[in-house]
């Protein structure tokens, strides 16, 4: 009987021994992950970002910091199983063969390449005109 319950209880501790390894390995290469991802992300920050866009280098914590706050900011990296649960269900669309965005703006956008030769022409009288008009409303 001793030799069962000793059994048992060599069983149950390797048992609790093996997952309290595991369970710090993957912390541990998890904060090893984000260590090295934040260094890359520097790499590559202080490798583009200031030749195209005249931008300062980052050090390891700035960049660290910076990839912190796009987490906090944006959301994640990745799904994370949240979002819509709905898979394998299309959405309908009433305008077949329309982006989404198409979809969002009825409007024709075309005209708009006018804008700025007609602000020259005739914009600055006009507004000044709808502006005169305004304050006349008001005061009556």
């Amino acid at each position: 009987m001793e030799d069962y319950i000793e059994q048992k209880v060599k069983s149950k501790t390797k048992k609790y021994v093996t997952k309290f390894v595991k369970v710090l390995f993957y912390i541990i290469a998890g904060i090893a992950f984000v260590l090295l991802f934040a260094y890359v992300f520097m790499y590559l920050w202080n490798w583009l970002m200031p030749e195209l866009f005249g931008l300062t280098t980052l050090t390891y914590w700035q960049a660290a910091g910076l990839l912190l706050l796009s987490k906090i900011i944006f959301g994640g990296f990745g799904n994370g199983g949240g979002g819509n649960k709905k898979k394998g269900k299309k959405r309908k669309s009433n305008r077949p063969g329309k982006s989404k965005f198409s979809r969002m703006c009825n409007d024709d956008f075309s005209k708009w390449k006018f804008y700025d030769e007609y602000w020259k022409e005739e914009g600055e009288q006009a507004y000044d005109k709808y502006v005169e008009r305004k304050r006349n409303e008001k005061e009556i």
